[in-house]
Order: C-alpha cells, then structure tokens, then sequence
C-alpha cells in the first residue's frame, strides 16, 4: 500500500511539473494586489504567479495538516473514553457472573415466572 501512495505522490508531481513547464509564460505573469478602504490604502509588490501557486499550496499544507492533527487528538481522546468505558462494563459483567446463586433466588424465579 505504502508503494501505491508513493506512485500517486510521484505522478503528480510530475503532473505539477509539466502543468508548469507548459504554462510557464502564464505563470510568469507578475500581479499587483491593491486594497483600497476609504481609510487604508495599501498595494503589494509585484508578485509572480509561481510564488502566488507555491504560498496557496504551502498554506494549504498547513492548515491541512493542523485540521487533521487536531481531528486525531479528538479521536484519540474518544477510543480513550470509549476504551474506558469498555474496561467498566467488563468489570460490571465480571462481577454480575460472580455473584453467587442460592436456592432462595431460585424458589423466587419460580413463583415469580407463573
């Protein structure tokens, strides 16, 4: 499996990379950014589109990788509640099966069933 994920990783990569080789005047194409609020005027400094592309996808590693680090440690935190949870109801169970049986508690099962 972990040969698959390589394979995957590895055509689209290559994939990235012929997008770009063919659209390279494109993606050399400098942009200005302007803001313009009736109390703050500000502009950037030209920027190509390949640093644009490389800062969106780095930040969206990012936050990716934060959002499932943060949805690990909720599930890591639920099988251990749940583990818990699971250890209690066998203690219970253990003990239920223990409890002794004694002729009384069969006479009342009896006169009880009719």
């Amino acid at each position: 499996m972990n040969i698959i994920k390589w394979m995957f990783t590895i055509m689209f990569g290559l994939f990235v990379i012929i997008v770009v080789v063919q659209n390279y005047d494109a993606f050399s194409t400098s942009v200005v950014f302007r803001l313009d609020l009736l109390f703050f005027k500000w502009e950037s400094p030209a920027i190509s589109l390949y640093l644009i592309s490389v800062i969106t996808f780095c930040v969206g590693v990012i936050f990716t990788g934060l959002y499932s680090m943060l949805e690990r440690f909720r599930l890591k935190k639920e099988i251990r509640t749940l583990k818990k949870d699971v250890k209690n109801k066998e203690r219970e169970l253990t003990s239920l099966r223990n409890l002794p049986v004694t002729a009384e508690d069969m006479e009342t099962d009896v006169h009880s069933q009719q």
